[in-house]
């Protein structure tokens, strides 16, 4: 693994949210997107060399409002930033991590993404993110 890539935070709010991270931050959002995979809306903040993601659930059913149903708002995921994305996964397999999508998929932000499950990663969930080239 690289570096840490984001800080994915649930939101129930997006704009809300936006507008607080902008007056924390002194920023704007530089990328809004939905991933109707995940059924989620995105926005992304850069502070320095860090990223955070709010994350907003456009379903009832998607993991994001599953998981604001049982924890509320608050950090959701940490990612990571990995140079072989397939590589990483079954290294980390072998290592008795439980991985949540055997194959990437496509995340946000241009990225080609895995989760792994919190049960195996001290209770976060750890995300793998690899940038499409």
């Amino acid at each position: 693994m690289n570096k840490i890539e984001h800080i994915g935070i649930a939101v129930k709010d997006l704009e809300t949210s936006n507008l607080l991270f902008e007056k924390l931050l002194g920023i704007a959002p530089y990328k809004s997107e939905e991933v109707q995979s995940e059924g989620v809306l995105t926005s992304f903040f850069k502070s320095g060399p860090n990223k955070i993601e709010l994350l907003a659930a456009t379903n009832p059913d998607s993991p994001i409002a599953r998981f604001l149903e049982k924890k509320g708002e608050g950090i959701h995921h940490i990612a990571f930033d990995v140079s072989d994305i397939e590589a990483e996964t079954v290294r980390l397999q072998k290592e008795g991590f439980v991985v949540l999508n055997d194959q990437p998929k496509l995340g946000a932000d241009n990225k080609r993404i895995v989760f792994l499950h919190p049960k195996s990663t001290n209770g976060v969930l750890i995300e793998l993110c690899e940038e499409i080239n």
